[in-house]
């Protein structure tokens, strides 16, 4: 089971990797999706982190990813900016 990071910021991505943790960095909505269908697609990948301000914007799959039958964990972390909430 690997990690997988989707972040909007390359400071984020930078960290996780430096920690053997790959994953993209998006810019925008349809980026973001692609990436987060993608790693839930990739039965390779259990455990897909995800900066809180795309889980902001991508609330609504995030959720449908969750109650489907697919097995991975999607965590919203905090970036370079802190927590949100």
């Amino acid at each position: 089971m690997k990690y997988f990071l989707i972040s909007d910021n390359t400071d984020s991505a930078t960290g996780m990797r430096l920690a053997g943790v790959e994953g993209v960095v998006v810019a925008g909505r349809e980026e973001a999706l692609r990436a987060l269908f993608s790693a839930a697609g990739n039965p390779d990948i259990g455990i897909i982190l995800v900066t809180e301000k795309l889980c902001a914007l991508l609330e609504d799959e995030i959720e449908k990813i969750k109650r489907s039958e697919r097995e991975c964990l999607i965590v919203g972390i905090p970036d370079r900016h802190g927590r949100t909430s």
